[in-house]
């Protein structure tokens, strides 16, 4: 059991999201990687279902990725402007590593739906803070493709959805603080209010 309660608290106040394009080598080794993995892993998990999974693009499969985002923006944009396939390609071959985080449910069980997404969210976010504390950033966007279902289908299949693209790398420049919200905004103290 880790006792050091302020150094866990400092890695926690000090992740910051790295935007994906800013990230560059070194990315995490294959080892860091794995155990990256293992962190992930260990999220709260009602029913233990692992109600999500996550699949490594690995450099050498960069530029199909980037093929498969050309084929499916072209579904629902049949001619897409000069941008447009630009940005495809650099979203495709951005950071060292990418991790395609989906939602994987079972349907029909006892544990809600909305619990199992809980648990996605929860896992991503491990994942993201074990980077963190190995060294890397981490960036974890949508966008249109995590909703494309020719994305999807390249990946997984319904019910399963694409919770975000994970992307892995080094800062190339100071990570930016965002504004949070303030304490009192997201915190209170229940007045024990009983229903009428």
């Amino acid at each position: 059991m880790f006792n050091d309660l302020s150094s866990t608290a400092a890695l926690l106040r000090t992740r910051r999201s790295g935007r994906p394009r800013d990230l560059v080598e070194p990315g995490p080794s294959p080892a860091q990687l794995h155990a990256i993995f293992e962190a992930a892993m260990r999220t709260p998990d009602h029913g233990k279902l692992h109600p999500w999974r996550f699949v490594h693009v690995p450099r050498a499969r960069r530029s199909q990725f980037a093929s498969l985002l050309q084929e499916a923006y072209r579904i629902d944009n049949p001619e897409p402007g000069r941008l447009e396939i630009e940005a495809n390609e650099r979203f495709a071959h951005q950071a060292p590593e990418l991790i395609v985080a989906l939602s994987s449910p079972t349907p029909g069980h006892k544990i809600p739906l909305w619990e199992q997404e809980l648990s996605c969210g929860a896992a991503c976010m491990n994942l993201l803070l074990a980077a963190h504390a190995a060294g890397f950033a981490g960036g974890w966007v949508t966008g249109w493709a995590a909703y494309s279902p020719h994305v999807l289908a390249a990946f997984g299949a319904r019910p399963e959805r694409i919770a975000g693209f994970i992307f892995l790398g080094t800062p190339g420049a100071e990570l930016e603080e965002r504004l949070r919200p303030a304490f009192g905004e997201v915190v209170s103290e229940w007045e024990g209010k009983l229903l009428p």
